[in-house]
């Protein structure tokens, strides 16, 4: 099925009347951090069950790390880590303490599972922590040991599902970047997500869903362009100066800008950055427009889930669409 760490094709599923995916195709090559974003019921998350051998597909075909999900899922489950939206780990025993018990329910040797336990605490950043009960730990901490025990078994492929909800700005940081690592690391990881300031960071590609289908993919730059280039917004400190501005801005853009008189700014779509910035700054000041603010600005990824999917919530609640597992090898 091509050179993917996870590939799939026509990809279908339904709960009863309801059909969650309706023909999706997916390739995610390796060592990238790869986004799903979707509105309610889109089928992210039942991509993932799928993709990690939780559910049984009613179509179509996946392969993860060269295994089919159906006829090959025990080999697929031994190349796969899964970590879901809310930690597994136990808040009353110490942080090495969980990873040896993750080792052990793998099979591993007592002695490999302590020694894969102090790996993954030094990467993860907690040995400090790693002899303290994790009852004690913040936010961000659980949610690496959380990650650290999903990594157990070292898998090429790691299933994330909304892996910051519910984290403050600093764990969330603290997570993102251990996803990075991970991804440098040569890990393919696989991550839905409510937070698209998050897929934004931290993906490298993405792939919008509704409906059960891949509506559009790319990188966030690719996605955001299909909405609109750069942006200049040019605030005015007296807004006698609005069409004074809007000349020069659609002089330079070579379009209609539009004007906000509520915020004295007006905005055009522009094809260089640095050369309109330029252009602007000088224009401005030879019609003699005292510019309170001027910025270049590109489209978000709100923007763009916006005008693919309409003002629909990114984020899949339901529970018969969700993982529920963390990791599959030992199941």
């Amino acid at each position: 099925m091509g050179e993917h760490m996870i590939r799939a094709t026509g990809l279908r599923r339904r709960f009863g009347r309801a059909t969650a995916l309706d023909g999706l195709d997916l390739a995610v090559p390796a060592g990238v951090v790869h986004g799903l974003l979707g509105p309610n019921g889109a089928g992210k998350s039942t991509t993932v069950r799928v993709l990690a051998t939780l559910i049984r597909p009613d179509g179509g075909r996946a392969e993860v790390a060269g295994h089919d999900v159906v006829r090959d899922a025990a080999r697929a489950r031994t190349r796969i880590g899964l970590v879901g939206q809310h930690a597994a780990v136990d808040e009353l025993l110490t942080g090495r303490q969980n990873l040896v018990l993750f080792g052990r329910l793998f099979h591993l040797t007592t002695r490999t599972a302590r020694a894969r336990a102090a790996e993954l605490l030094a990467a993860f950043r907690l040995e400090e922590a790693a002899d303290r009960p994790v009852r004690g730990y913040s936010g961000g901490m659980r949610r690496r040991l959380d990650l650290a025990a999903g990594m157990i078994l070292a898998p090429p492929v790691l299933f994330l599902d909304e892996p910051t909800t519910g984290l403050d700005p600093r764990a969330r940081t603290e997570v993102w970047d251990a996803v990075r690592a991970l991804a440098e690391g040569g890990t393919t990881v696989l991550l839905t997500t409510q937070y698209l300031e998050e897929a934004d960071r931290l993906a490298h590609s993405l792939s919008v869903i509704d409906h059960g289908r891949v509506i559009a993919e790319g990188s966030p730059d690719l996605l955001k362009s299909r909405v609109g280039g750069d942006r200049l917004d040019v605030a005015v400190a007296d807004p006698a100066d609005l069409p004074a501005a809007a000349a020069v801005l659609a002089r330079i853009s070579g379009g209609e800008p539009e004007t906000d008189a509520a915020a004295a700014r007006v905005g055009a779509p522009v094809a260089d950055r640095a050369a309109a910035l330029t252009e602007a700054v000088r224009a401005l000041d030879a019609a003699g427009v005292e510019v309170a603010d001027i910025a270049l600005r590109r489209p978000t990824l709100d923007e763009v889930f916006l005008a693919l999917t309409g003002d629909r919530s990114p984020q899949e609640p339901a529970p018969d669409d969700r993982p529920t597992a963390r990791t599959e090898a030992a199941v």
